[in-house]
């Protein structure tokens, strides 16, 4: 069963924006000394979560987003049942000074109800899942139940070891009829999706997948298989880009390398904006880059370029571009590796998650202490590579995976989770705690 999603901020879709309405909203705004903060709040505004469903069965349901909140049609467990294989019987019978003996009289197995009668001073045996028999409450675990004679039909309960209640698994404990038991917005995780069959359930309604586009720019990036030329690098961003959104569970539209060349730039960028929900490209951005990529954004959309407070990273741009109808988010994003990859953990990576409808909260970043001293100028987020590991005292202690630049891949692959030093943080001592963003997977 399943009722309208509460409104909320992932579907309730007001007009959008203008980039220039955010500007005016976030107090502080600089596009030329922008800190990381003030990028997400900006993006939190700039995105429109789609708002098309799908029906699909549980068993494709993995990953998605729940478009509705489920309220659950049955209790779970629908009955009172056994924790595990032993002795049914009533807990106000336990004796606290001597073994409690009672008489066995029957035989509960899981998926029928036990048909009989208990008295006082006497037990069923039962079976992990099997219904509680009417008027008992208490399960003794057969292993700690005492069989003096083993043709005899009595047990006996060694005293101090029980309380009435134990081992008893109460009907809708795990989840109880007419209530909600997902919410809206909610990644349908291995163990949401076995929640949803708990309930009976064949099918589930779940956003669309949003389609995010993607494509390279520069006259110097090669696809693989082109041979080798002076000057020219190959195209891993392609592949990283690639990997982060497919791992979110976007929908991704390969558009390959684009030449710095207005034609072909508009024709990439019309191409994207008719297919996709968002378009994320990488290099043509920065200061001093031929302006070919630049000019195009702004020529058929709202775009603004940053200079972002931050290392790796700093040129971006963003904004939207119209088709008609229908407009598609832009991330333009630097051209060096490691720079594409930390922009798009920071900000990209939760802005399609609002895309997507995902009420997702913001990746936790946990305390480790810095093997090593590190160097930090306060007025910028920086976000350095690390390893972390336990020491011996048990405490977590990260150390940072080598050369830092923005164009050693090497060292993302080494590392398994990013160094965050905040706006207003300055050097670091051996020993100091520092905030580190694991990768989980998603890096």
């Amino acid at each position: 069963m399943t009722t309208p999603p509460t409104p909320n901020l992932f579907n309730a879709m007001s007009p959008a924006l203008s980039l220039s309405e955010i500007a005016e909203r976030l107090q502080g705004y600089d596009p030329q000394a922008l800190s990381a903060r003030h990028v997400n709040d900006f993006l939190a505004q700039l995105v429109q979560p789609v708002c098309e469903q799908d029906s699909v069965p549980l068993m494709q349901a993995h990953g998605r987003i729940l478009a509705q909140d489920v309220v659950s049609p049955i209790s779970v467990p629908p009955h009172d049942n056994s924790a595990m294989d032993g002795y049914a019987f009533r807990g106000t019978e336990l004796l606290t000074n001597q073994p409690t003996p009672l008489k066995v009289v029957g035989t509960a197995f899981a998926g029928a109800a036990w048909q009989g009668t208990v008295q006082a001073g006497e037990c069923v045996r039962i079976m992990t899942g099997a219904i509680m028999p009417a008027g008992l409450d208490t399960v003794a675990p057969q292993e700690l139940v005492k069989i003096a004679d083993p043709k005899s039909d009595t047990v006996h309960i060694p005293p101090g070891l029980l309380q009435t209640g134990d081992n008893r698994r109460l009907a809708g404990e795990d989840l109880m009829a007419g209530l909600p038991a997902l919410r809206a917005g909610t990644r349908l995780t291995p163990a949401a999706c076995g929640l949803l069959a708990s309930l009976g359930l064949p099918t589930v309604s779940v956003w669309r997948r949003p389609k995010v586009a993607y494509f390279s720019t520069g006259d110097e990036i090669l696809s693989l298989g082109e041979a080798p030329r002076e000057g020219a690098v190959y195209d891993s961003n392609r592949y990283t880009v690639a990997g982060m959104v497919q791992a979110l569970g976007c929908e991704l539209i390969d558009m390959g390398v684009v030449r710095d060349e207005p034609s072909a730039l508009e024709q990439a960028f019309g191409d994207a904006a008719d297919k996709a929900d968002a378009i994320i490209t990488s290099g043509g951005v920065s200061v001093g880059e031929a302006d070919h990529t630049k000019a195009m954004m702004k020529k058929l959309g709202d775009v603004a370029f940053w200079r972002i407070a931050m290392r790796p990273g700093r040129p971006m741009a963003v904004g939207r571009i119209q088709r008609g109808e229908r407009a598609a988010a832009l991330f333009g994003l630097p051209g060096n590796p490691v720079a594409v990859m930390v922009t798009f953990a920071a900000f990209v990576r939760p802005a399609l998650q609002q895309l997507m409808g995902w009420q997702a909260p913001p990746l936790p970043l946990l305390k480790a202490k810095s093997t090593e001293a590190l160097r930090k100028k306060p007025g910028r987020t920086e976000y350095q590579r690390g390893i972390v590991s336990t020491n011996a005292a048990g405490h977590l202690q990260v150390s940072i995976t080598g050369n830092q630049g923005s164009g050693v891949l090497s060292s993302m692959v080494q590392a398994n989770g990013l160094i965050v030093l905040g706006h207003t943080q300055g050097h670091v001592a051996v020993g100091d705690e520092v905030d580190v963003m694991m990768f989980d997977g998603h890096l």
